[in-house]
């Protein structure tokens, strides 16, 4: 008997499209319960939390701090305030960021601020690293290639 396949959902929300193609080369890696959901900005993100019922909500959203129009921090801002999303594992990075962009960060209720990966292997171990971390507060285990 053939056991059923968990699906776990990633909500990635990037503008750079070179970052979005290595984090998708870096999602293949990955076995098939990983779902990496890309959206470009801030109003996709927001209109995706807030459709989606609670039983799909992502397994954590990896949310660009820089983002045209809306930034990061107010789409933080937003999921942290409603309650649906309130408990939401937020993982914030850059490229660019000052102290004070990752304390604003913290304050405004992300759980964890990293560097942006530059390249698809450093993008391999990001996701690798994150999810696991965050699957295992769920007590399962995701199997990521990081050759």
């Amino acid at each position: 008997m053939q056991r059923a396949i968990t699906r776990y959902t990633v909500l990635f929300v990037e503008s750079e499209p070179a970052d979005i193609e290595l984090a998708r080369q870096a999602a293949t890696a990955c076995r098939p319960e990983f779902d990496l959901h890309v959206v470009v900005d801030a109003d996709e993100a927001l209109e995706w939390l807030f459709i989606a019922p609670p039983a799909l909500l992502p397994l954590i959203v990896v949310l660009d701090l820089k983002l045209p129009k809306l930034n990061g921090l107010a789409v933080l801002r937003t999921l942290r305030l409603n309650p649906a999303t309130r408990e939401l594992p937020v993982l914030v990075y850059s490229t660019e960021f000052t102290q004070a962009d990752v304390l604003m960060s913290y304050q405004a209720g992300a759980n964890s601020f990293v560097a942006k990966p530059t390249d698809e292997h450093e993008f391999t171990g990001f996701f690798t690293c994150q999810l696991a971390y965050w699957l295992a507060s769920k007590h399962r285990h995701l199997d990521c290639a990081t050759s």
